[in-house]
Parts: structure tokens; C-alpha cells; sequence
């Protein structure tokens, strides 16, 4: 069978493979052996790794509870000794995952490893609430910190209003 110039997005229940011209050649797409499986390249280099950290917890983590750790503990001593145990405890974790990622060499983070560990009905699970819960949550409070910071300076002597700052975090989460 000859090579046949196809749309890359269409899938014929195997792997397409382009040739020298850019051409897809879809004659063997069924008979793919282990060496042409297609696979996630690496992409996460250790600068973008700390970047990526440095984002989401820093990030979104400096800017949100200062307020409310200082506003409960009474003192800025007690709000830091409260900020270095949550670090030592981030720390934990990351070695935790650091561990995971060198002995679990798969894509996929979270659910490879629950799914290495525990079993696929338990990975599936972890998944779902991923998606439903943890990931709305998690992007509601970044969008309501974003509005509040954006509007506050705009409103200073006064509080900014409810419903402009529900307008801004909804612009902040559609774009």
C-alpha cells in the first residue's frame, strides 16, 4: 500500500508517522512495535521545575493568607513560627514527591502514583475529585485574590464593592 498524505488528527487505531517530506504515512499505523510508541517527551527541566513551584506556591500562597495567619495568631512572632512549620511541612512534601518522581518514572504525577501504589479504582477516584473539586477550588481562590488585589488600590480608603469584585474574578477565570 502507498503513502497516503492523511489529516494527523484523524486516528485509524494506531500511530501515524511522519516521513523526511512531513507527509504521514498510515501503511503500518496497526503493526507499531514498542519502539514507535508514541510517548510525552520531558519537558520539565529543573528551571522550569522551580519555576512552576515558585508560581504556585509562592505565588498564590504569599499574597492570599499573611492577612488571616496574622489576623488569628495576634503576633507577628507567632504568625512566623506558623509560617516556618507550614514551609518545614511544603518541604516534606516535596521531597515526598521528589522520591516518587525518581522511583515512579511515568507521566502523569498524582495519578501514576496513587494508581502505582493503590490501584487503579483509588487513582480513578483521586482523579474525579481532581477535576470537580480541587481544581475549581483552587482556581476560585486565585481569581478572588487576583480581583480583590486588583480592585483594592482602586477603592483604598473603603471596601471594594461585592459585586465588581465578583465581575473581575470572573474575567480572571475565563481568560
Amino acid at each position: 500500500m502507498g503513502r497516503k498524505p492523511v489529516n494527523p488528527s484523524i486516528s485509524n487505531g494506531g500511530y501515524a508517522k511522519r516521513d523526511s517530506s512531513g507527509q504521514f504515512d498510515i501503511s503500518d499505523c496497526n503493526n507499531t512495535t514498542v519502539s514507535d510508541k508514541v510517548e510525552l517527551k520531558k519537558k520539565v527541566t529543573l528551571l522550569r521545575g522551580i519555576s512552576l513551584i515558585t508560581g504556585t506556591i509562592i505565588g498564590a500562597g504569599i499574597f492570599i493568607s499573611p492577612k488571616g495567619i496574622l489576623k488569628n495568631s495576634g503576633s507577628v512572632g507567632m504568625s512566623l513560627i506558623i509560617w516556618t512549620a507550614c514551609g518545614v511541612l511544603s518541604l516534606f512534601g516535596a521531597l515526598s514527591y521528589a522520591e516518587l518522581g525518581t522511583c515512579i518514572k511515568k507521566s502523569g504525577g498524582h495519578y501514576t502514583y496513587i494508581l502505582e501504589a493503590f490501584g487503579p479504582l483509588a487513582a480513578f477516584v483521586r482523579l474525579w475529585v481532581e477535576v470537580l473539586v480541587i481544581r475549581p477550588a483552587a482556581t476560585a481562590v486565585i481569581s478572588l485574590a487576583f480581583g480583590q488585589y486588583i480592585l483594592q488600590p482602586l477603592f483604598m480608603p473603603c471596601e471594594v464593592p461585592e459585586l465588581l469584585m465578583k465581575i473581575v474574578t470572573s474575567i480572571g477565570i475565563s481568560k
